[in-house]
């Protein structure tokens, strides 16, 4: 039966044993192990077309991937789509927009929108696939003055599971297109998306490293000046050791209190939100600077070698002394894991244009831990420092979380559902139950449908008419 699928789709198809098959497995998060039946590395639409039909009819469950970040359920006995060959990113300069394909990483679209003035809202890290990440929310270093990626889509091309592919918008299939802008990929497989980009060429920001013993008197001034900074201007900071290797440069060995800034606006403007900050402590190294909106990504400077992470999310209704204080009693040079608090507001807080499924908007603040080897040696960490984290600044938090920010096996449905509150979460089971009732979409961070054996029949999906992409 495979051999039919081959002959169907035009990248590799590969099962366990066959030259190429661990290779095409390869992502960035070596957290959890996969073992899919089959993979197809898809070159484009009709790949992914054949391939969900495929599993359809050999019950399978699909999964899909393009960088592999935030990797939560093995792919085990299932087909994996990876999405990595089909990267096409056009910009369309006359209206603002670009069509980014599944597997296009974020670099890619900043670099094709840049000649135009023009930026996308790229994540913290360009090197994550930009589909993936805006399907679940993404939030980046410019969206408190202009929101989540999500707001900003027009269009999504979608296979669902009964294996047609759709095109989705605002009018056509409305219920998909909330879905799957901030639901993931729980209704389907997106081929490409249109974008809205903004006018940018630059942004001011970097990082303000402070030695982590100076933590007690910049997190303070952190908080201060978040209080008072306009949209224009993003702040969050780590705690975080770096190792001590030579590559590490000025950083070596160093326990540190990270503080990153970006900024939108002018130079001027930005520096007075951060003077405080910097007038804090004596920083020991200053990257602040004018930059291309190309070099976006060298402010957060997350990892792009391929090592296991789990990670940790928790979303802040306030954030003041106290909250500080409980943060410290967890921030030591030995501590296992990364510790980042995220600025939120602005934009982000308010409603998109069109709605979608994105939770917890009323958050001022995102705490995120996320547990990389550990200079010493490989992290010990078995969660319980995390939860301990946690479970210490409950008090400050709404009981959220932000699915973007949840990676690991250790991720449950639990976690998944603590990313929307409780009317977003039933609207996006109700969506799921009717668009694959049977849970084909599942290697994902699963909203799971209404069990058919609780005595619950789904309605149908409506079909398009004939010839019709919709």
């Amino acid at each position: 039966m495979t051999d039919d699928l081959a002959s169907r789709v035009a990248g590799p198809v590969l099962h366990p044993g066959d030259d190429g098959y661990a290779d095409e497995l390869a992502g960035f998060d070596l957290a959890v192990s996969q073992r899919p039946a089959v993979v197809v590395g898809a070159t484009g639409a009709a790949d992914v077309i054949a391939a969900v039909r495929y599993a359809r009819d050999a019950g399978l469950a699909v999964g899909v991937q393009a960088t592999g970040h935030g990797i939560t359920v093995p792919a085990d006995d299932a087909l994996l789509i990876t999405t990595r060959r089909a990267d096409a990113v056009r910009v369309d300069p006359s209206d603002g927009t670009a069509w980014v394909d599944a597997g296009a990483i974020w670099s890619r679209v900043l670099h094709e929108a840049a000649p135009f003035g023009l930026a996308p809202l790229a994540g913290s890290a360009p090197a994550v696939g930009a589909v993936s990440y805006t399907l679940g929310g993404g939030i980046g270093v410019l969206g408190r003055r202009w929101g989540f990626s999500a707001d900003h889509v027009h269009r999504l091309d979608v296979v669902t599971a009964d294996g047609v592919p759709r095109r989705v918008t605002a009018q056509d299939h409305p219920d998909l297109f909330w879905a799957l802008r901030g639901g993931g990929g729980n209704v389907g497989v997106v081929t490409g998306m249109q974008v809205g980009l903004v006018e940018l060429a630059e942004v001011y920001g970097g990082g303000l490293f402070f030695a982590g013993e100076d933590a007690g008197v910049v997190l303070p001034a952190v908080v201060a000046a978040c209080r008072d900074a306009p949209d224009e201007v993003s702040l969050s900071v780590a705690m975080v050791s770096f190792p001590d290797r030579p590559a590490a440069g000025p950083l070596r060995g160093r326990w540190s209190c990270w503080v990153r800034v970006t900024s939108s606006g002018t130079p001027a403007r930005c520096e007075e939100v951060i003077a405080p900050v910097r007038a804090a402590a004596t920083p020991f190294l200053d990257t602040v600077r004018t930059m291309p909106v190309t070099d976006l990504g060298t402010i957060h400077n997350d990892p792009v070698t391929p090592t296991a992470t789990n990670s940790h999310s928790l979303t802040l209704r306030r954030v003041d002394a106290d909250t500080v204080t409980a943060l410290l009693r967890h921030a030591r040079p030995d501590t296992p894991f990364v510790i980042e608090v995220r600025q939120l507001g602005g934009a982000l807080g308010r409603p998109p244009a069109v709605p979608n499924a994105v939770g917890h908007r009323g958050a001022v603040a995102t705490l995120y831990v996320t547990a990389y080897p550990h200079p010493t040696g490989p992290s010990a960490s078995d969660g319980a420092a995390e939860r301990a984290l946690l479970a210490d600044l409950a008090p400050w938090s709404d009981g959220g979380a932000l699915v973007n920010f949840l990676a690991g096996a250790h991720v449950s449905t639990d976690d998944v559902r603590a990313a929307y509150e409780p009317d977003l979460w039933d609207r996006l089971v109700e969506i799921k139950t009717t668009w694959d009732p049977r849970n084909v979409f599942r290697i994902n961070h699963n909203v799971p449908p209404v069990r058919q054996d609780a005595g619950v029949t789904p309605p149908s999906p409506a079909r398009p008419a004939s010839g019709s992409p919709r």
